[in-house]
């Protein structure tokens, strides 16, 4: 019996509000729970080498390259670009995906400047005109997936479907389900509601038939959080607002709490006894903590980590990566959009036979 490969990790140390000190220990801890992991680091050696000599066990399992250049929190897209194309730790941890050295790579670091390299680097996939932005969201029911949450602002009719199709192919890799349930995020239920690209997306994914997902309709707001179903699909720009929305009230509750156990003496004896219960419920809600974006509609597997989180978040990260690489997502990605444009151009327009037909 063939024994599985292992997988490997390309990890962009330099990225986040914290660097290579939560960088490695994030992937020292991630190593634990998958050992057959590896990992190719990339950052400027003066700052990584001491820390990887702590993780011992990560450091024999680790590749390290030296890079001159990181990209800063703050860097415009089109700066980074300019100055860490080809020689930066971010550029060379997607690269690395690129040449097969690595499986998936993983970075904390500016949202914007990864996703421009990552674009410039792998490009889209065949059929693809904007790639996606999508994250792990918890819900009553356990957790779901949410896309795209600020890849690209906007997003026409087939934009919508192709999401749809992605998000599908990534839930069956992360959470092993079989069709995931798929809607899309709009003002109302009801099919006459919304943009004319939503209510078109809409009425396509309805009445064609999409192999590995089951399309259950329009969703709102409300349904993100209940876990009404296991895809929600919108545009970046609702997308992203939605997400900022939700880590905006989580930390807001957090605060309700915090200063409600503070209040008395009797808050802080209920507190005590019933602390276990609330650091469950503040990792629950905590954005660092169900961390991990994925980026889809490349031809390769990027994870944004995020930027604030601690080593027990950014180990959740490199969880996803790992998920992500060991579920073959890419695969799955490429065969269900394969199926959806080839039964696209093999159906003839009823007023003329032999034409093709856009879903369009």
């Amino acid at each position: 019996m063939l024994s599985k490969p292992s997988i490997t990790i390309a990890i962009d140390a330099m990225g986040g509000d914290h660097g290579p000190s939560v960088m490695l220990a994030g992937a020292a801890t991630a190593l634990d729970r998958h050992p057959d992991a590896r990992f190719v680091l990339f950052g400027q050696e003066g700052e990584v080498l001491p820390i990887l000599d702590t993780f011992p066990k990560l450091k024999q399992r680790a590749v390290f390259h030296h890079c001159d250049v990181s990209i800063r929190m703050d860097d415009k897209p089109s700066q980074a670009l300019r100055q860490g194309r080809y020689k930066s730790s971010m550029w060379k941890a997607i690269e690395a995906v690129k040449t097969g050295e690595a499986d998936v790579a993983v970075s904390a670091g500016n949202t914007g400047a990864l996703m421009a390299m990552a674009k410039f680097c792998l490009r889209t996939m065949a059929n693809i005109e904007r790639p996606a932005i999508a994250a792990i969201w918890p819900t009553l029911r356990g957790e779901s997936i949410v896309l795209d949450v600020g890849a690209t602002i906007g997003a026409d009719s087939q934009q919508l479907i192709d999401f749809s199709v992605m998000g599908a192919a990534m839930s069956r890799a992360l959470f092993q389900i079989e069709r995931p349930t798929v809607g899309l995020l709009n003002i109302g239920v009801e099919e006459v509601k919304g943009q004319d690209d939503i209510r078109e997306a809409g009425r396509l994914l309805k009445e064609t038939e999409i192999a590995g997902l089951e399309y259950k309709g329009f969703v709102e707001g409300t349904d993100l959080g209940k876990g009404t179903v296991d895809v929600v699909v919108t545009e970046g720009f609702t997308g992203n607002i939605a997400l900022k929305t939700a880590e905006g009230t989580a930390r807001q509750i957090g605060s309700y709490l915090r200063a409600a156990m503070t209040r008395t003496l009797m808050a802080r004896l209920g507190y005590l006894f019933a602390k276990s219960a609330f650091d469950r419920l503040r990792d629950k809600m905590d954005p660092r903590k169900v961390n991990g974006g994925v980026f889809l509609g490349l031809n390769g597997v990027v994870i944004k980590s995020h930027g604030g989180s601690d080593a027990e978040g950014t180990a959740a990260a490199i969880d996803v990566a790992y998920a992500m690489a060991s579920n073959g997502l890419l695969a799955k990605i490429e065969n269900d959009l394969g199926r959806v444009y080839a039964s696209e151009v093999s159906s003839p327009a009823p007023d003329a036979p032999g034409t093709q037909e856009s879903v369009q």
